[in-house]
């Protein structure tokens, strides 16, 4: 589904020229997802649960059903209360991570807008970034290196992500995912625009071993109206070829069609199967989607304990 047209200037440039534009600007995009990362820790007002950990968070009231060796001596013995002592849950989860930078997603329908590649390598790093602050354990879901934590696997992921900006695509749609274990957690980032069908099937496997999902639809403002007018001619970005159209608004309402069809479709299946899934336009702020993605998913962490 992904294309330009030529009614704009997305053409894609040679495979060592492209490198370097990405290698120049990745810079720029370190920063972009440490500047998304820091505004949303802010915004979050703390991740604190209960749960076997060492870091002090309350005291609270003994009550029926509460072991005597949760008591807390020391403070029962300033009042005529026993009182139990609550601590932070810090264990680490896993998360894969899988940010879309196939070809269709290299896409802009406007100067001034970024691509939907870069846009989800900005949200991707932001994301990681706030993962590995709470101590969680990352990896990218297409990638051998098993999930870890820290400012070395935060690196690693970035270098990563860069080498896959610059590299020509596989041209494979979707990951094909390890096992993963049951209990972790997978985010995908991505336009989706791909058959419905098969998309829905790879997210029913992943999610038939236990493993709970976030989804995050990447788009480019002129992907959910389909503006053109007259004649146009849209080039795949990938490898569908051209197709030269009279009058592009004749293809507007089958167009919309289909992709109400698909976004209702993973919808549908977010909520059966008690994901999330939610979408972005690169014309927005990436802050605001990356604050109900992180908060959506610090939510779901530790819903099991």
């Amino acid at each position: 589904m992904s294309s330009t047209a030529d009614t704009i200037p997305a053409s894609e440039p040679p495979t060592r020229r492209r490198g370097e534009e990405v290698a120049a600007s990745f810079p720029a995009l370190l920063v972009a997802a440490d500047r998304v990362a820091s505004t949303v820790a802010q915004g979050v007002h703390g991740r604190r649960r209960i749960g076997q950990g060492e870091t002090f968070w309350q005291y609270r009231r003994f009550e029926y059903g509460d072991s005597p060796q949760q008591i807390d001596w020391r403070r029962s013995a300033r009042s005529d209360r026993l009182y139990v002592r609550q601590t932070e849950w810090e264990a680490a989860q896993s998360v894969w991570l899988w940010p879309d930078l196939t070809a269709s997603m290299r896409y802009s329908s406007e100067r001034n807008l970024p691509q939907k590649q870069e846009r989800t390598a900005v949200l991707t790093l932001a994301l990681a970034s706030l993962l590995t602050r709470g101590g969680e354990r990352i990896a990218l879901l297409d990638k051998p290196e098993p999930p870890a934590t820290g400012r070395t696997v935060l690196d690693r992921i970035s270098m990563s992500v860069l080498r896959d900006m610059t590299q020509e695509p596989s041209g494979d749609d979707l990951p094909t995912p390890p096992p993963l274990p049951r209990h972790s957690n997978v985010v995908l980032i991505s336009d989706f625009l791909i058959d419905e069908k098969k998309l829905v099937d790879l997210l029913g496997r992943i999610a038939a071993r236990g493993v709970r999902g976030h989804l995050l639809q990447v788009l480019d403002p002129s992907e959910v109206s389909l503006p053109f007018r007259g004649r146009t001619r849209f080039q795949g970005l990938e490898s569908e070829g051209e197709l030269l159209v009279g009058r592009a608004e004749s293809l507007r309402a089958a167009y919309l069609e289909r992709l109400e069809s698909l976004q209702s479709a993973l919808d549908t299946f977010a909520r059966r199967a008690n994901w999330t899934y939610a979408t972005h336009l690169t014309n927005s702020p990436p802050e605001p989607a990356m604050l109900s993605l992180f908060t959506n998913m610090t939510e779901a962490l530790h819903d099991r304990t």
